[in-house]
């Protein structure tokens, strides 16, 4: 179940990134891009509900908390995109890449904290 969570864990890193810095890079939120960000959330929270049945329950640690927030954060960002693409709003789509990297970058924080604190996944 280790091997699986972290698979699925690195999924979640593969499809957000492909979202955010494909975003990025046209400079535009595109519905495709949306679709990553809700493929990577999905990824993230199945994922992150396998490690929390292995270890027992959330834990008051820097990784939990961060990856706590890191779902919240997702969430937020991809019901956002969702609402920006429904207005049509052409000043919200071209600048919605801000929001995304930083959500990615703290996304960061809890997938790689288990390598930099020598915690199991």
């Amino acid at each position: 179940m280790t091997a699986a969570s972290s698979i699925i864990i690195t999924l979640a890193l593969i499809f957000y990134s492909i979202g955010v810095w494909s975003e990025r890079l046209a400079g535009r939120l595109k519905p495709w891009h949306l679709g990553f960000f809700w493929l990577g959330l999905v990824c993230d929270t199945v994922g992150t509900g396998m490690m929390l049945e292995m270890a027992g329950g959330i834990t008051p640690t820097i990784h939990a908390t961060t990856g706590l927030l890191a779902i919240i954060l997702m969430l937020i960002h991809a019901l956002w995109a969702t609402v920006v693409l429904l207005r049509r709003d052409e000043r919200w789509i071209r600048s919605f890449h801000r929001f995304s990297l930083a959500v990615w970058l703290i996304w960061l924080i809890p997938y790689f904290s288990p390598m930099l604190l020598g915690l199991e996944r």
